[in-house]
């Protein structure tokens, strides 16, 4: 990519985050996954990397949080909240260690890991042990004064343990059962439902109404302590954590002491498979560093902590870009477009083609040549296209056409009246006969072991076979 198309890229990905985070995070409009969001600040910060001198200040990746609505009261922290950077892959996890260690030369590291609860961040106040404001991250220096709701969440304590003062923060999230419960109680009163758990506890949160926020069921759960008048001299996150339940303030519940990055990685995936059975979503591992000592030497980026960082899931969405369009002839002569894509990560592995099912599918969801898209594993093993991201178009994309004529044989192609489907009219066709053979001999059919696609093809090649009988006339002396 050149100086001059990264500039456009740049300038197209920051007009549109900045417009879904304000949709997402102000509005509580999920239009976009937050998997996808993802991918494109990724991509964002990956040629901003590349291009440095085309970094602003206003850019997404240089801020924290997000413009605060106008609703409510704004309110200075009394700390600056950070945003946490995110990781991916095993990989990633390691080059972060090899960053932070090269802050604290010999020194041995163990981390305090936490599962990373997917609501909405709040900041507590609480003079001499009572509840007196409540906020949330807005943009990092101020936020939104909401204490009328979050007063009403039934584990929070109005009175703390103990008479101090101090800033307290946290997630508040809203539970499996209550976000279904919620749905059902919106669609019989003939109202839209929430698209997700995350959306209904910030739309819960920004309720005008108290008594809407009551009854509907939000928990929240406390990891951070910041500015207090605490006497304790505390050496590790986990001593802090350990304070955060003495103060009676409810903590993140799934957590664990790790000596090192093996035992992260351990716990991590071992909460990647227990995901789906929890009460509440996840959408990943939360690493700090569990010295304060250590936390203090590396020290802050004027974005992020160096010494935490989100571990997340592999994307169950992803977003990428439409390279080109080619068409594969089937067994039944079935054309079939396929999107060659840049390669992106979705669920834990490389995908860099998609099927787009037929010209109907192309046409209802515009699908074009250069198009950004949202793309998903259907049942986590096909790749597919959710959705182009048509605000992401520059002018430069392309109109794909289904092609008249077969790419494999140039035969004739025909769509037949009530079909979705083009078809290749020649029988004889190399595709057809290949994917057939392949077909017969699969496990689905006759199972023939060892008689995969590669020989296949070898076989027809060689003209040793052209359908399913000469397969049973082969010799030991033609393989």
């Amino acid at each position: 990519m050149t100086k001059e198309e990264a500039k456009i890229r740049i300038e197209k990905l920051r007009t549109e985050i900045r417009k879904w985070n304000y949709e997402y995070f102000v509005l509580d409009n999920n239009t976009l996954s937050e998997a996808a969001r993802d991918s494109l600040k990724k991509e964002l910060v990956e040629l901003e990397e590349q291009f440095p001198d085309l970094i602003t200040p206003d850019s997404p990746t240089q801020r924290v949080g997000s413009v605060l609505s106008g609703r409510f009261a704004s309110v200075q922290h009394k700390t600056a909240k950070k945003s946490l950077a995110d990781i991916f892959s095993e990989a990633e996890l390691i080059d972060w260690q090899v960053r932070i260690q090269k802050l604290v030369p010999g020194q041995e590291i163990s981390y305090y890991c936490e599962a990373k609860l997917d609501g909405l961040n709040i900041t507590i106040w609480y003079e001499d042990g009572k509840f007196v404001r409540a906020l949330t991250r807005g943009n990092g220096v101020a936020g939104e004064d909401v204490s009328h709701t979050v007063r009403t969440i039934q584990n929070i304590p109005l009175i703390l343990n103990e008479a101090v003062t101090c800033e307290v923060s946290g997630e508040v999230l809203l539970p499996s059962l209550s976000f279904r419960a919620l749905n059902e109680r919106q669609r019989a009163l003939g109202l839209a439902e929430f698209a997700n758990p995350r959306n209904a506890a910030a739309g819960t949160v920004r309720q005008l109404d108290p008594a809407v926020a009551a009854e509907r069921d939000l928990a929240m759960y406390f990891y951070a302590l910041e500015e207090n008048n605490l006497p304790d001299r505390l050496e590790t996150y986990e001593q802090k954590v350990a304070l955060l339940k003495r103060l009676g303030l409810p903590i993140t519940p799934i957590a664990q002491k790790c000596a090192d990055l093996d035992a992260v990685q351990e716990f991590y995936l071992e909460l990647q498979k227990k995901r789906g059975d929890l009460p509440f979503e996840i959408d990943g591992l939360v690493i700090k560093v569990d010295s304060l000592e250590q936390q203090n030497a590396m020290g802050m980026t004027a974005k992020t902590p160096r010494f935490m960082i989100a571990y997340k899931f592999p994307a169950e969405q992803a977003s990428t870009v439409v390279q080109d369009i080619e068409v594969q002839v089937g067994r039944t002569g079935a054309l079939t477009p396929v999107a060659i894509l840049r390669p992106v990560s979705v669920s834990g592995s490389t995908v860099s083609r998609a099927t787009l099912h037929n010209e109907d599918e192309i046409a209802r969801k515009d699908i074009r040549i250069g198009d950004t898209v949202v793309i998903q594993k259907a049942g986590d093993v096909i790749p597919e296209v959710v959705e182009s991201l048509q605000e992401m178009r520059t002018g430069q994309e392309k109109i794909f056409q289904m092609p008249h004529t077969c790419p494999i044989c140039g035969a004739e192609t025909l769509r037949k009246e009530g079909e979705a489907v083009r078809r290749c009219q020649n029988k004889n066709c190399y595709s057809q006969v290949s994917e057939s053979l392949k077909h017969f001999v699969s496990r689905q059919a006759f199972d023939i072991d060892g008689l995969g696609d590669k020989l296949i093809d070898q076989l027809l090649e060689y003209d040793l076979i052209s359908n399913p009988a000469d397969i049973f006339t082969l010799t030991a002396g033609d393989l």
